[in-house]
């Protein structure tokens, strides 16, 4: 995705990929590491620690921005269990139109019953479209050097990459690790999509029957990869919701003790003036308190920055193109 959008990998790793606990830690050294700089690079800090006041004052807005946060997550995880709750009819149509659904992907696999796990059955789909790209490409000639030819070549040419590239992803991958997310992610079937619909507008009575019957059923898996992927992201943005809820809570919790203990048996004027790594020992405690304190904020930040990204990449469904971009390639391949 990075690659494709021309962002740096480093960054779309951190806000993708990472594991989010570890991302957890990074922000929460870095803060720490901050507050640390401006406690020595500013004159009087120490001072302004032992009046008093200003720590008290901190510290009684962390204790409520911590209850508020707390409220916050009851309140996604009221959000999530709402999407789970309805009438026996509702349930009973949800169940059919997932039923139907899967009838209908089995019909472009091998394997007559599509299978249950989201990863494997992700695969099977990415698999299933990469070995109809090779029977649209063994179905065109390869000699054929007209404006058809060379389309329907590429077309088949960048699927079976893609479609390779995101099998060998979802190898192993389980469901609520990122891995199955970013594999469907990483497969861009919007546009492809789009160009297997133009070519067989533009040069489908150019094709031999062959060749447009395999153009029309990889359109087809394509068009069912757009909702399995909106499904999976779906309850993988469920199941990040409840990880989230569980972190919080249950980082609130030290959180609380370390702000109130603070608030309550804390008294800056007592502490040492310096300490072995000459740092006022009041500023040491209220970098340190603060950063604890902030814990929930951090995990809370780094879950939302994935989902955030995930679903500002996944705005659309079907062939519509809308980061920069994409728009230039399509243009592109549109002209060329």
């Amino acid at each position: 995705m990075a690659e494709r959008s021309e962002g740096d990998t480093t960054l779309a790793y951190l806000l993708l990929g990472a594991d989010r606990r570890l991302v957890t830690l990074g922000l929460l050294v870095g803060l720490f590491a901050a507050l640390l700089l401006v406690a020595v690079a500013v004159p009087g800090a120490g001072a302004a620690v032992r009046a008093g006041d200003p720590v008290e004052t901190l510290f009684q807005a962390l204790v409520g921005a911590t209850v508020t946060g707390v409220t916050l997550v009851l309140t996604l995880n009221q959000l999530v269990l709402s999407q789970e709750l309805g009438a026996v009819g509702d349930q009973r149509e949800r169940m059919e139109d997932a039923m139907a659904f899967r009838a209908d992907v089995a019909d472009h696999l091998v394997d007559p019953v599509a299978p249950a796990e989201p990863s494997a059955f992700l695969r099977a789909m990415v698999t299933a479209t990469g070995d109809q790209a090779d029977r649209l490409l063994d179905a065109v000639d390869a000699g054929r050097d007209d404006e058809a030819g060379r389309g329907v070549r590429d077309l088949a040419e960048s699927v079976d990459t893609a479609a390779r590239l995101a099998s060998g992803s979802l190898s192993g991958a389980t469901f609520g690790r990122f891995t199955v997310v970013g594999a469907a992610l990483d497969f861009e079937y919007s546009r492809k999509l789009y160009r297997a619909r133009q070519l067989r507008e533009a040069h489908g009575d150019q094709l031999p029957d062959e060749a447009r019957d395999a153009l029309a059923e990889l359109e087809e898996l394509l068009r069912l990869f757009g909702p399995a992927r909106e499904q999976f992201k779906t309850l993988y943005f469920r199941s990040e919701l409840v990880d989230l809820s569980r972190l919080v809570l249950v980082a609130s919790l030290p959180s609380l003790v370390v702000t109130v203990s603070v608030l309550a048996f804390f008294e800056p004027t007592t502490a040492p003036l310096a300490t072995p790594v000459g740092i006022d020992a009041a500023a040491l405690v209220v970098c340190t308190a603060t950063a604890l304190a902030l814990l929930p904020f951090l995990i809370l930040l780094s879950y939302v920055l994935r989902i955030a990204t995930v679903a500002g990449r996944t705005l659309s469904i079907g062939p519509f193109i809308l980061r920069e971009t994409d728009r230039e390639a399509t243009t592109e391949t549109d002209t060329g």
